[in-house]
């Protein structure tokens, strides 16, 4: 079944799950697109099979909070960045819900963690202005770049670059096995004083780059030459709320959620709207992403949904 304009009009919420007591403020789904895991401000991890439409257990990160919650490559095993006491960032087998390690070096809040898509390489931002490279067999940093402002990060598709939105104006591309020599590329956007960039993504194809905010604003570039091809607006976002935008997995749509509980859709290329969905969630819609292997994606505020189109196009 292909993704087409009718086929996202039809997508309806199937399930709505309320194993949370505060706002989910992160969930990944696995490559295989078998299961989604979430954290929450309420210092709980929920893994849900995608295939039965339920959750299959909670754990509890009670002393160290957990945030941007990311699968690896390892069957049952996570990463993940702390909200309390400090802002270590925590490698955690879910099998038997004990710590494999911890990665000690940022000393504010991590605002990015993206895992390489071909390796255990993953790369950190932080409000401490800098971008940190891991390794999940090593504790000890493999590669730090201290940086002009507040990062937003994240690997390419093929894991040989990473792209760093930095002040929320510029955005560099780094290549990896050389990124100690400076970015091949420099991006100068222009700024917009009324909202920070709160994420940065690559589309499937490496074409686009998608710049999401605190504001009212989302914006596509072209990953080669930096230029703005979009700026979507036109969903609510008054208070400031960080609303995860995403790409669909065949990098035609992009998708983000409201503080109102609707989600909206875009076509990449076009820039036309092409879908208005209501959630009934009961607060902002802070994560959103498409299933990268089913007709499915999930929406959370501090209820998971689960969504599936309602015709066969």
């Amino acid at each position: 079944m292909k993704l087409t304009d009718n086929v996202l009009r039809s997508f309806r919420v199937a399930k709505v799950f309320r194993e949370n007591s505060d706002k989910i403020n992160c969930f990944d789904f696995s490559s295989n697109g078998e299961t989604i895991i979430s954290s929450s401000d309420d210092d709980s991890l929920v893994l849900y099979d995608c295939q039965e439409g339920k959750p299959k257990r909670t754990l509890y990160s009670k002393k160290y909070g957990v945030d941007l919650i990311r699968y690896t490559h390892a069957a049952n095993t996570v990463v993940y960045s702390s909200n309390k006491i400090d802002d270590t960032i925590r490698y955690l087998s879910l099998h038997d819900n004990k710590y494999i390690r911890y990665f000690p070096g940022h000393n504010k809040r991590v605002t990015s963690l993206s895992m390489s898509p071909v390796d255990d390489t993953f790369i950190s931002g932080s409000l401490d202005k800098t971008i940190r490279l891991w390794d999940l067999r090593s504790p000890n940093c493999q590669g730090l770049m201290h940086l002009q402002g507040k990062p937003v990060c994240s690997f390419d598709p093929e894991g040989l670059i990473f792209a760093a939105g930095i002040n929320s104006e510029m955005v560099k591309l780094y290549d990896l096995r050389s990124f100690d020599k400076g970015p091949f590329a420099t991006f100068k956007l222009q700024y917009d004083r009324t909202c920070e960039w709160t994420g940065l993504k690559f589309s499937n194809d490496g074409k686009l780059i998608l710049l999401s905010t605190n504001g009212g604003a989302l914006r596509i570039l072209d990953a080669f030459k930096g230029a703005v091809l979009h700026n979507f607006g036109g969903y609510n976002n008054s208070k400031g709320v960080t609303l995860e935008a995403s790409f669909t997995p065949d990098s035609q749509f992009v998708m983000i959620g409201s503080e109102d509980g609707k989600i909206h859709v875009w076509n990449a290329e076009s820039g036309m709207k092409v879908a208005l969905l209501d959630g009934k969630h009961t607060g902002p819609i802070t994560c959103l992403q498409f299933n990268p292997k089913f007709m499915t994606f999930a929406s959370a505020c501090s209820n998971m949904a689960f969504w599936l189109p309602t015709i066969d196009d």
